[in-house]
Order: C-alpha cells, then structure tokens, then sequence
C-alpha cells in the first residue's frame, strides 16, 4: 500500500466530536476513518496532503475547535501526523456471529465499521454471506468452530436452526468466553434453559447467555435489533476507552 499520512487525536479537552485515540488515513487520492468531519478534518487532510509533498515527517499540532475552527463544539484536541501505511492496530474484542441471516446481516452492518471488534462470521454456507470484508467461516455444524475463538470472545447466536442454536450454547458453556447472546423469545430460553441444564451446565453459568437479545423498545425489525445489540455492546466497551485515554 502506497505510504499515506495518519492522523491521530492524541488529546481531546472539554466538547469535541471524536474520543482521543481516534486515527484517520490520508492519501493522495483517497481517505479511510474520520476523525469527526467538519472543518477540523478538512483542514487535517489539507495538512496530511501538503506533508506528503514534502519532506517533513510528522507533527503534532493543539487546535482550539471554537475559535480556531468556528465549530460549535467549543473544546480542543491535539493532532498528530504521521507517514504510515495504515492505521494503528488497537486492543479489539473478538466478536463472533452465527448465523448469515437478516438478524447477523444487520448486526454485522452496524458493527463492522467500529474499532472496537474484530468480527468472525460463521455460517452452514458460503452462499449465505453478502460480500463483506469480515473474516467468514464456513462449517457444516457451527458448534464445532466454538473451540477455535479465543477465551475472551464475545459469541451472538443468530441461526435458523434451534436445534443449532441450542449447540452452540452447549459448545460455548463448555469454554471460557466473555458475553454471549441468544437470538429468542423468553419462551425459546426457558426451554433452552432446562435443556442446557440437563447436559450439565450450572444455572449459574446458563444465565451468563442473554436472551432475548437486542432493546425491546426498539421493536423486533433486524435493524432495530442490531441497533439494540449493538448499544449494549459498545456502551462498556466505550467506557474502557475513555478509561485508558484519561
């Protein structure tokens, strides 16, 4: 990849539209992220543009959003510049989906952009998945991948097989993980709740899978359930960002 210039939000103070630790990449022709619009990116890929014509390397610059900027944010942030050929790798989440239906289609829409999790998708077919740039795994029975994800994964259940989604509850109660969710009504989970006992599992442990999943509020459309999911997810994982960046 052409060498290109990153921009980095080292430092935010009082109201600014982006959190520090936000990361955009320019180059010549093209842009990737954003580090909130307005005039402030507008002038930052200016500057990335002008570095790239030159021999300077990198720069870090305080701006005052109000009155440098006219924004009505009224803070400030600090930005970096920097010749790079990407944006920096963060810490993630893993995130892994079951299901390629229009539930897992709409969460995956909604999730992919983030920078928060890194999305494995998984699915009885190929044909099932749209094009995505998301890591996709095709298996004849889903539970059997459940080995494979890391201790820390974070598992949304989303097939339109019962009987495939009450496996993959039992492949991931039997592992360390973080969070799961389960597509389903209060009725589905009671019956998978006496059966997930019945193989052995703790009730202790059942309950550390939610469902149903998403903002009832919200209603049931797809988009509106990855809308709900998503909140629930992102909200915590928002506040181990603004901890670690304080």
């Amino acid at each position: 990849m052409t060498n290109g210039i990153r921009i980095t939000i080292t430092k935010t103070a009082g109201s600014t539209p982006r959190d520090a630790g936000t990361q955009m990449m320019v180059w010549p022709d093209r842009t990737e992220g954003t580090i909130g619009g307005g005039r402030l990116e507008w002038d930052a890929i200016a500057e990335s543009r002008s570095m790239l014509m030159s021999e300077q390397t990198t720069q870090t610059r305080t701006i005052p959003l109000g009155p440098g900027l006219g924004q009505c944010c009224g803070g400030s942030v600090t930005l970096s510049w920097e010749h790079a050929d990407g944006m920096a790798t963060s810490q993630t989440r893993p995130l892994w989906i079951y299901g390629a239906g229009h539930v897992g289609r709409a969460i995956v829409n909604v999730m992919a952009p983030l920078p928060d999790f890194t999305i494995t998708w998984v699915d009885t077919s190929a044909d099932r998945f749209p094009e995505t740039k998301t890591t996709t795994l095709v298996a004849s029975d889903p539970s059997q991948v459940v080995k494979h994800a890391p201790d820390d994964a974070v598992h949304l259940i989303l097939t339109y097989s019962h009987d495939m989604d009450l496996a993959l509850c039992h492949a991931i109660l039997s592992r360390n993980f973080h969070h799961a969710g389960l597509i389903g009504s209060a009725t589905k989970w009671a019956r998978f709740r006496t059966r997930l006992a019945a193989l052995g599992h703790l009730p202790e442990h059942i309950s550390r899978i939610a469902c149903p999943i998403g903002d009832p509020s919200l209603g049931k459309h797809p988009a509106a359930l990855a809308l709900g999911v998503a909140t629930a997810m992102i909200a915590p994982q928002t506040h181990r960002t603004k901890d670690r960046t304080a």
